[in-house]
């Protein structure tokens, strides 16, 4: 599909239609970042607005995820991660089946998400990786039931 044949699509469409359409189609990826800068800055303000992070619900199977993600990477640091713990050859393997499993339990499990590797600090180019919606879910479902997203910087302006 080529970038005049995408044109007229609402940037909603191009997200959901399978990636071999596009190549490397400037518009798509203008849409995607855009897409994952928005859903970025949403988090990172409920995380910083709410009084207790512990009773944020992300999806309606939070507890489900949960303990999946406890079950399988009961050894991770979320508190601050490294992109080895991430994306190495071992943690591909795991990450990947983790992120099959959930296909029908966190809606657009595999779009691709911004996620902190310090849960620390806020969003920037050496603290952000990024990930598959499934694995940022997991993640940051356990950041908050641990209460490790607390005292965080203001969101930027």
């Amino acid at each position: 599909m080529s970038t005049s044949e995408t044109g007229d699509l609402p940037i909603s469409e191009l997200l959901t239609r399978p990636a071999e359409e596009f190549g490397n189609d400037p518009q798509i990826e203008a849409a995607w970042l855009s897409t994952a800068v928005r859903h970025m800055e949403t988090y990172y303000k409920l995380i910083t607005s709410v009084s207790d992070v512990k009773d944020i619900k992300l999806t309606s199977n939070d507890d489900l995820i949960y303990d999946t993600f406890n079950e399988r990477f009961s050894d991770l640091n979320i508190e601050c991660l490294t992109e080895d713990s991430i994306k190495s050859t071992e943690a591909k393997t795991k990450w990947r089946q983790f992120c099959m499993d959930m296909e029908n339990n966190i809606q657009d499990y595999n779009f691709a998400t911004l996620l902190r590797l310090n849960c620390r600090l806020n969003y920037d180019e050496s603290n952000t990786i990024i990930v598959p919606r499934a694995q940022f879910i997991a993640i940051e479902i356990a950041r908050n039931r641990k209460g490790l997203n607390v005292n965080l910087p203001p969101p930027s302006e």
